[in-house]
């Protein structure tokens, strides 16, 4: 999904350092040490040796959040364990049964966030995902033979060096424990039954803070304000679910206002300095980046990660010295204009 052209005002004013109290000040549920962090990625372990540990620690030693994705290859507890700053995201079917075992483990890790990802009630045509060979159940197929032998680095750095260690991938967090080369839907269940009241029932029982991923919809805000929520990530899945969804940049400001005191937070497209202030501009308070850092972990491990952290990092204070801004609470609205000039 692309993202709707908008346009940074600049402003003469003397250079003026990142200053890690403005993301306090935006974001009130933690001391983060920068307003993003990692957004929740399935099979992070695919593509980086231990991919799930990697971003944890390296998001742990940048004191920014990572959020562990429920299709993850790696137990939450381990996770959980490398990282204290890593959230944990679920998928959760229409199950009391399932979600309520699912609570008590996430609590017992001591994961102190709870993500419910409410926008893949079905699984989407990922037709790229077809036509590279990577479906599910996974098989093995001439090309994927063909394409793991054009990549000796990843197939004996990760793939053969993980089997060899640790064994066939499993899903790992999905309730049964669930081969990579069988069917994933096999797991917790179908999620097209998650009803409104599955979330009351989470908040109930959850005691830490709970978030609802994927909202594009401002009544859908409405609703888990109402329901207890903390915060909302506006998203629409990074373009992989629903062709034609709207774009989160775009849906933002009127999920921001029908957001009360829930927290606000987007992912999707965030690739540099300048779309982390377009969002903070436009009503989020923290957002979340993905891809960028799982290129970055297949690369150079927790190094590679680190180091895009601080490539981010110092994008947005290079982008608000230009700005003339000493805190992100100086990013508003009157800061971005659509392209066509008319500001928002």
């Amino acid at each position: 999904m692309s993202s709707p052209r908008i346009m940074l005002t600049s402003v003469v004013l003397a250079l003026s350092a990142f200053s890690p109290a403005g993301a306090a000040d935006l974001y009130p549920w933690r001391n983060h040490d920068a307003p993003f962090g990692f957004a929740p990625m399935g099979g992070t372990s695919m593509a980086a040796y231990r991919g799930d540990l990697v971003l944890a620690r390296a998001a742990a030693g940048a004191n920014i959040p990572m959020i562990m994705s429920g299709a993850s290859l790696t137990r939450l507890e381990e996770v959980r364990a490398a990282g204290n700053t890593a959230w944990f995201q679920a998928y959760l079917p229409g199950d009391t049964g399932t979600i309520t075992r699912l609570i008590e483990r996430v609590a017992r890790a001591g994961f102190d966030t709870l993500v419910l990802t409410v926008d893949v009630p079905v699984s989407a045509n990922r037709e790229n995902n077809v036509r590279s060979g990577f479906s599910r159940p996974l098989r093995p197929t001439l090309r994927l033979a063909w394409d793991s032998v054009l990549r000796p680095r990843w197939l004996v750095g990760m793939f053969l060096r993980t089997l060899l260690v640790h064994g066939m991938p499993h899903f790992e967090n999905m309730g049964a424990r669930i081969p990579l080369i069988t069917h994933l839907d096999r797991g917790d269940g179908p999620r097209d039954r998650l009803a409104w009241t599955h979330l009351e029932l989470m908040r109930r029982l959850w005691k830490g803070r709970l978030v609802l991923k994927g909202v594009l919809d401002p009544e859908d805000a409405r609703i888990a304000r109402e329901s207890g929520v903390d915060g909302v990530i506006v998203s629409n899945h990074g373009g992989r679910q629903l062709d034609g969804a709207r774009a989160p940049l775009r849906a933002l400001p009127a999920v921001a206002a029908q957001a009360g005191g829930m927290a606000v937070m987007m992912d999707g497209g965030i690739r540099r300095g300048t779309d982390v202030l377009k969002a903070l501009a436009l009503g989020a308070q923290f957002v979340f980046v993905g891809r960028p850092f799982l290129y970055a972990a297949a690369i150079a491990g927790e190094a590679g990660v680190r180091h895009g952290i601080r490539l981010l990092s110092e994008e947005i204070e290079r982008d608000m010295a230009l700005l003339g801004i000493t805190a992100l609470a100086q990013m508003t609205r009157e800061r971005v204009v659509e392209a066509s000039g008319r500001e928002r």
